[in-house]
């Protein structure tokens, strides 16, 4: 065990341990907020477990991670605008 992995793995349990009471509690802007903030901790953390145990395949993974996260936070506040519908009923 190396200090890459002994990082990864307290930035495991005290970062994501408050980033999934973020994401479990209050509003939903806030729980918007916790989980935006979980995908950046996860993409570190692959970082540090690419260091870690030197695979270059974790890299990949946390740039992915990193261009996705994001755009599913975009997503997710497209729906929590709650826009109205535009026409598109039944006519009756």
């Amino acid at each position: 065990m190396n200090a890459w992995l002994i990082a990864a793995g307290a930035l495991m349990t005290a970062g994501l341990g408050s980033c999934a009471w973020l994401a479990l509690r209050g509003p939903a802007h806030v729980r918007l907020a916790g989980t935006s903030l979980a995908t950046t901790l996860v993409a570190v953390v692959f970082l540090l477990l690419a260091q870690g145990f030197g695979r270059s395949s974790y890299t990949d993974l946390a740039l992915v991670l990193a261009v996705l996260g994001p755009v599913g936070t975009l997503v997710f506040t497209r729906f929590l605008a709650g826009e109205p519908h535009e026409g598109g009923g039944a006519a009756t």
